[in-house]
């Protein structure tokens, strides 16, 4: 049946959002609507609001009044998720689930087990970053639900298109535990969308036709999201086919785990120094608290330019409420030089980030960006996009070969903050003069219409793209995928045979598109336990299908194996020589199918983490 609605997710670190449109008013100037969602905001007091906290909090015993949690749709719910979860975790960090987005992409953790709230105390009872994010999936369609579901077949979320954001860095095995949470919540009919993209849709909404007033042939875009936990920097071109403006993305950068919860922490490591240095230590409990509390006045000073400080207070020492108050001050001088020097510092084009000295032993947690200088970060990111990728026509060129942008498109709460975006694009302009261009200009900076709601609503306007109603970017793969080829050499005692990998999607390759390796066979373990080994790379963007690599150094990193017995009747085991095709899905899953030589079996993987393979 086909959807009443089309409905985009902004499922976000910090904060999530629903926006959508109705299916009956396609047109390109048909209304995208942000949706206002129920939460608990305090105790027996629900509240509706445009953004649903990415927050989750699980209560003890004593937390709450019985039955002061209750929801229009669940009188008794298990977990606080929103506004109130964000609150009174700042209160009590041990019980609040933070940043299972970014967990979603830490390969080094089990991804599925019970591991949230981190380092939590042993009383409290753990979710899986997958859980977590269904936790607020699930919030979104059953107050969806609880609006709309009640007017009969058809009309709930679950029978709707749902277009659900990622970070353009997300791997496949990022973006498939993001399916399995949208499927956990309920969600049936899910396509997946880069973040960054879907805030270019908000701006091209936003525009109207106008759009093509703003940007021209030849032109580059630097879409630059800052978000609660990640920073993504993409590429969008403008060119021309058949006379007519092609928007298309062509670089994507690495994933980097940073952006205000970095900030955030870095403010209050700063009043945790104050506070010593008074006589006033606090320990590392309460640090987590202060943590939550300089979020709170980061963003109440940056959304109120004028005050010149805010009030922070801290629970005393305890887990309990006792042992008085500690209260302190974060001041808009600290909050500037923090924030804007420490993190959008003024360096050369050339300046790359800097990697951390590694220590035999660290504690376990998620593999926060060792350098915190986002205008670094952007440096090599603009720097990376190598001379012979297939885009490099695309992308315009410096002195030093340097990708130089022409436009640029802010996203992500962090860039909400003036002083922020000025600073990102002084730096950027000292680059471009180097490399023998003209500064960017007011015109040049494209006015983002809502930091916090254009993911969602560019999310929507991206499914009524896809039915003919809107501009498309095209788009592909977000990095180059490779399959681990074991090499045919003599056994070596104590060492594995090499490994090679063999290029099965090039960065760029389309949803709906299939390619083959051409004029190679390869050995399939079939009938018994069999491993196969995933690569991927961002920064190889020049490989083509059937490409055989053997030394690579750093350029490609090795997803997560996959461990299955492939089938086939009469078959105990052996090797059969197949011949190999890929497959990108419309919903943007990568699929490669081993085909027998006679063609009468065929094989399917998917690039994800699914601990079964369709046979």
């Amino acid at each position: 049946m086909d959807s009443q609605f089309i409905v985009g997710i902004d499922l976000g670190t910090t904060n999530s959002a629903l926006a959508y449109c109705e299916k009956n008013g396609e047109s390109e100037n048909a209304r995208i609507e942000v949706d206002a969602i129920p939460q608990v905001i305090n105790p027996n007091e629900v509240a509706e609001r445009t953004l649903l906290p990415s927050f989750l909090y699980i209560p003890g015993d004593l937390d709450f009044p019985k039955g002061s949690l209750s929801l229009p749709w669940d009188a008794a719910p298990e977990f606080v998720v929103g506004e109130l979860a964000r609150k009174r975790g700042a209160e009590n960090p041990g019980r609040l689930v933070v940043s299972a987005k970014s967990w979603l992409s830490y390969a080094a953790a089990n991804r599925t087990a019970p591991i949230l709230p981190w380092q939590a105390p042993d009383e409290v009872s753990r979710l899986s970053p997958v859980e977590a994010s269904s936790c607020y999936l699930q919030h979104l369609r059953t107050a969806w639900d609880a609006q709309r579901g009640v007017k009969g077949k058809g009309h709930s979320l679950a029978e709707q298109d749902v277009l659900l954001t990622v970070p353009a860095s997300f791997d496949e095995e990022a973006r498939e535990l993001t399916r399995r949470a949208a499927e956990q919540a309920g969600l049936q009919r899910v396509t997946l969308l880069e973040e960054p993209q879907a805030a270019f849709y908000a701006w091209l909404e936003s525009q109207g036709d106008s759009w093509r007033k703003r940007i021209k042939l030849g032109d580059l875009v630097l879409v630059c999201d800052v978000g609660g936990g990640t920073t993504d920097f993409s590429l969008i071109a403008v060119s021309e086919e058949n006379g007519d403006l092609l928007l298309k993305r062509v670089a994507v950068g690495e994933h980097i785990l940073l952006g205000g919860d970095n900030m955030d922490l870095a403010l209050a490591r700063l009043l945790q120094q104050k506070l010593g240095a008074d006589g006033r230590p606090i320990d590392s409990y309460q640090l987590q608290a202060l943590w939550h509390q300089c979020r709170s006045a980061k963003e109440y000073l940056f959304e109120h330019p004028k005050s010149p400080k805010q009030d922070v207070t801290l629970l005393g020492k305890g887990r309990k409420l006792v042992g008085g108050t500690i209260k302190t001050e974060l001041s808009r001088e600290e909050l500037n030089r923090v924030l804007v020097e420490g993190f959008f510092p003024k360096v050369r084009s050339d300046e790359m980030p800097v990697r951390q000295r590694r220590i035999g032993f660290q504690e376990l947690g998620l593999p926060y960006a060792a350098d915190a200088a986002v205008t670094k970060h952007l440096a090599r990111f603009l720097s990376q996009q190598v001379k012979d990728s297939p885009e490099a026509g695309n992308i315009r060129r410096g002195r030093s070969g340097l990708a130089c942008p022409t436009h640029v498109l802010f996203n992500g709460g962090v860039m909400k903050a003036e002083v922020l975006r000025e600073r990102l694009v002084e730096v950027l302009n000292g680059w471009l003069i180097e490399e023998g261009f003209e500064a960017l200009s007011a015109t040049n900076i494209l006015d983002a219409p809502d930091l916090e709601h254009a993911v969602a609503r560019g999310a929507a306007y991206y499914g009524r793209a896809r039915r003919g109603h809107g501009v498309r970017i095209r788009s592909g793969v977000s990095r180059s995928y490779y399959i681990g080829i074991e090499s045919a050499m003599p056994a070596v005692p104590g060492m594995a045979a090499p490994l090679k990998a063999l290029c099965v999607a090039p960065f760029g390759m389309e949803e709906g598109t299939e390619a083959v390796v051409p004029d190679r066979e390869f050995g399939l373990v079939v009938g018994e336990p069999a491993e196969f080994r995933f690569l991927s790379s961002t920064i190889r963007k020049q490989d083509h299908v059937g490409d055989l690599l053997e030394d690579w150094g750093d350029d490609i990193e090795e997803l997560s194996p996959l461990e299955v017995t492939l089938t086939l009747e009469g078959q105990q085991g052996g090797v059969l020589p197949v011949r190999l095709q890929s497959r990108v899905t419309e919903i943007g899953t990568l699929e490669l199918w081993c085909v027998s030589c006679d063609a009468t079996n065929r094989w399917k993987l998917e690039l994800n983490i699914r601990e079964k393979t369709e046979a």
